[in-house]
């Protein structure tokens, strides 16, 4: 039995209830001119930013709601797919639900993207790579600039890809036991003897204010001043081949391949590589998340927790994806709501909490939504968009959770 708690329903009947507010990078500052930054960088419900429909008032202690089952077939052993349409006090929704034992022999969930960190493509493309049967959109990203996925990334095979010391690490992953959760991985990385130098991010679409940035060939091309934030002073690239220093310089490249490592500072961490790493110094980088999982991906903020939900926002209605595990049976969830059409309204974060719930999730994290929130699963033998995107397209978004599933032999 889950217990459903929340503020939010105090807050409500005293209409005091206000959007959460975005999150932020630690050693951001100063406070105005971090709140710009973040919303474009941090953005608070979708990658594009784009405001909410603010949800009527609901009865206090729930109301009349119907639902009808609209589909639901197997996608894979192991893997059932079940859409519904549900109206309440507010209003219509249309959900499609992805329920994954991943102790299925031969079924796997993993991390999922086009190889470089920046470089984005609709989900059914990304998914596509590794013949997935199944899968949803991932973590929020840089939209408009470098394109890059906000929070962390592991995929089984290729590693960790993208992390942040913290700040952005509220995950789903698999552990080393093949077990699947829900909880905070944040990215502890280092430079072999020169332990005061403090790795803040890597391959993150900027370099936290005052920190250190790593970039690999995973990145894909350098991204110059983006990586700053605009910031040309204070700044500095450090450039790595073969476990050397071979430049180290003021200018921040641009569109140049990654042959080793590129490492940015700002602010006095800039001035700290300067008087570390001169050319011809050895590098080597360790970095690990917490756990050490098989493959991980962040969203912005835990739904729920232990059963209870940590969400306060209850105003704004956008398309909207999760991703939750039911602690008793080890089931994962991926959820998409839709949004912003005259059949589905989207739904609030109390709302998706609510019916993570309901769903079975003792654990959940919300991951991208709005143009971004798309759901592909496969049918017989073809694969197809199972939602209807609120662009009235397919978004190009940064990376995916796919569920693949290989007959096992004999």
């Amino acid at each position: 039995m889950h217990l459903r708690l929340t503020v939010a329903a105090a807050l409500a009947a005293c209409g005091l209830l206000a959007a959460a507010p975005a999150l932020a990078g630690p050693g951001d500052a100063p406070a105005d001119r971090r709140h710009d930054e973040q919303r474009s960088l941090h953005p608070q419900h979708t990658s594009g930013d784009q405001p909410g429909p603010v949800a009527p008032l609901a009865p206090l202690f729930g109301g009349r709601s119907t639902q009808t089952l609209m589909a639901s077939w197997q996608v894979a052993p192991g893997v059932q797919f079940r859409q519904w349409s549900q109206t309440d006090a507010r209003g219509p929704i249309v959900a499609h639900l992805l329920t994954i034992n991943p102790r299925t022999p031969g079924l796997k969930i993993d991390y999922a993207s086009m190889g470089a960190v920046r470089r984005t493509a609709p989900v059914p493309s990304i998914l596509a790579k590794n013949n997935a049967v199944a899968g949803v959109n991932g973590d929020f990203y840089d939209i408009g600039h470098t394109g890059a996925p906000l929070g962390l990334g592991k995929d089984r095979q290729l590693g960790l890809l993208h992390a942040r010391q913290g700040g952005w690490n509220n995950a789903f992953y698999i552990d080393r036991r093949g077990r699947a959760g829900i909880g905070d991985l944040p990215m502890t990385a280092r430079i072999r003897f020169h332990r005061d130098l403090t790795i803040t991010n890597l391959n993150s679409p900027f370099v936290t204010p005052g920190g250190i940035g790593i970039y690999t060939h995973r990145w894909g091309r350098t991204a110059g001043y983006g990586v700053t934030q605009g910031q040309r002073q204070q700044v500095r690239q450090v450039t790595v081949e073969r476990g050397r220093v071979v430049m180290n310089r003021r200018k921040l490249s641009e569109g140049t391949d990654i042959a080793g490592l590129v490492i940015i500072g700002r602010g006095d961490s800039a001035a700290q590589l300067r008087r570390e790493l001169p050319v011809g110094t050895r590098v080597s980088v360790q970095r690990t998340l917490a756990g050490d999982p098989q493959m991980a991906i962040s969203g912005n903020r835990f739904l729920v927790s232990d059963g209870i939900i940590h969400v306060v926002d209850d105003r704004e209605m956008h398309p909207r994806t999760a991703i939750g595990v039911d602690s008793d049976t080890g089931e994962v969830l991926l959820l998409v709501v839709d949004g912003r059409s005259s059949s589905s309204r989207g739904y609030t974060m109390v709302e998706l909490a609510n019916l993570m719930i309901d769903l079975g999730a003792d654990e959940a994290v919300n991951l991208d939504g709005g143009g971004s929130s798309t759901m592909v699963g496969r049918r017989g033998t073809r694969t197809r968009v199972l939602n209807r995107p609120s662009d009235g397209f397919l978004r190009s978004v940064a990376n995916a959770i796919e569920v693949t599933y290989t007959p096992p032999k004999g």
